[in-house]
């Protein structure tokens, strides 16, 4: 039997997930938890072979959590997200995701998927795949951070609080992401990096 986790914080799409999985004789869901921090409790607990994950989840994204579980050596993580964003691919395939799964994509190929992921291989949408590897990701992790919680409304001094940064630091940082991404301000360009998948 495949060991398979769920982490999906809609629970609805959860609930649909693990009964569309519990059809296959082969798989078997051994939990299911709603934001990326109780994934990665539980699948420290539970040991899955697959942990199928979304990717935008609270507390800790899919991308982290992929990153955590390679860390840990857990298991293999399959992306599962509605977002066919190049920088979402190849930032998941660089932390070690062994798939990189839609959510409109046939119901049969999640089954297939997680079988292949279990078995050592990688699945990815070829067309997304070679869009991802075109446009590169040009951000730091930290202007990533900074241009995150600015695209959330905060201001420098918050965002300096947060990231325990001097308040010009993050000005630096906010210059730099701005300037890379094209945006017209920290807005902007938060708004560009969201939907190239880099934030």
């Amino acid at each position: 039997m495949i060991r398979v986790l769920i982490a999906e914080d809609q629970a609805m799409i959860a609930g649909a997930l693990a009964a569309l999985l519990a059809i296959e004789r082969d798989i078997d869901v051994v939990g299911t938890a709603h934001n990326g921090r109780e994934a990665l409790q539980l699948a420290r607990k539970l040991k899955p072979d697959v942990l199928l994950a979304d990717i935008e989840m609270p507390e800790m994204t899919g991308i982290e959590l992929a990153a955590a579980v390679r860390s840990e050596g857990i298991g293999r993580v399959a992306i599962l997200t509605t977002f066919a964003r190049p920088g979402y691919l190849r930032r998941a395939l660089e932390v070690g995701a062994s798939a990189y799964l839609l959510k409109d994509a046939p119901a049969s190929r999640l089954a297939d998927a997680i079988r292949r992921v279990h078995a050592g291989g990688r699945v990815v949408d070829p067309q997304l795949a070679a869009e991802a590897w075109e446009s590169a990701d040009p951000l730091t992790d930290r202007e990533r951070q900074v241009l995150r919680l600015a695209g959330e409304g905060q201001s420098g001094p918050e965002i300096a609080a947060a990231l325990d940064l001097a308040e010009g630091t993050v000005r630096n940082y906010l210059s730099e992401g701005i300037s890379k991404v094209g945006g017209r301000n920290r807005v902007d360009a938060a708004r560009i990096a969201r939907q190239k998948g880099w934030l």
